[in-house]
């Protein structure tokens, strides 16, 4: 009976991985179609969205099941529970993902107000930290869980300086308003993913320590 429960817990942390892979390709894409100016890119996130948004629920559903069927102890109930908000934070970056995109097919093929080079380096950071987040996860390592939840500050810090830079933009000339707006929302969704990247590290040290940190 244990070896069966640790086989599905093993199956749902794989099919963790298999999401959050979606996920951090579609953030990587809606970036990608600021970057190149690609609508098509955009639009491919936008299609992806149904596909991660499946994939989360087949994982509540299959947390549920697990709990209601194999009566885990307390250790693997935190597991189970973490895993669970874990495919439910990992939805909502893919819905971010979308937003941007959104924002992406917005700004078509206008000129952009200024060089993108901060944007990138932010998604950059939040892919980083998502990615290393899920490895965390996998291996059970509160300890790396910690020091990347503490690392939050620095996707925070983008955000206050872009946003900064887009309002001098906007105070400058008027026609830079809406377009500035665009990528404004784009650095606010980028820091949410962030936020989203902290929470998984939270649920991570509440399953393997039994402890609830707030970073």
């Amino acid at each position: 009976m244990r070896t069966h429960f640790e086989k599905k817990l093993d199956l749902l942390n794989r099919k963790i991985l298999t999401m959050a892979s979606r996920v951090e390709e579609a953030v990587e894409l809606s970036i990608r179609a600021l970057q190149e100016r690609e609508m098509s890119l955009a639009r491919q996130v936008l299609k992806q969205d149904e596909i991660i948004d499946k994939m989360e629920r087949e994982i509540e559903e299959e947390c549920i099941k697990l709990t209601a069927l194999q009566q885990p102890v307390a250790t693997d109930l935190r597991v189970i529970s973490a895993i669970s908000k874990v495919a439910t934070d990992l939805e909502r970056i893919g819905d971010h993902a979308v937003n941007i995109a959104e924002m992406v097919l917005e700004i078509g093929e206008q000129k952009l107000i200024k060089p993108l080079e901060d944007l990138p380096k932010m998604a950059e950071i939040a892919i980083s930290r998502l990615h290393q987040s899920l490895e965390a996860f996998t291996e059970m390592d509160a300890d790396k869980a910690e020091k990347l939840a503490r690392q939050d500050e620095e996707i925070d810090k983008c955000d206050e300086m872009i946003l900064r830079e887009l309002i001098t933009l906007m105070m400058k000339d008027c026609n830079n308003l809406e377009q500035a707006v665009r990528l404004i929302f784009i650095s606010r969704f980028l820091e949410r993913i962030g936020d989203h990247t902290t929470n998984i590290c939270e649920k991570l040290i509440y399953a393997a320590t039994g402890e609830r940190k707030n970073y």
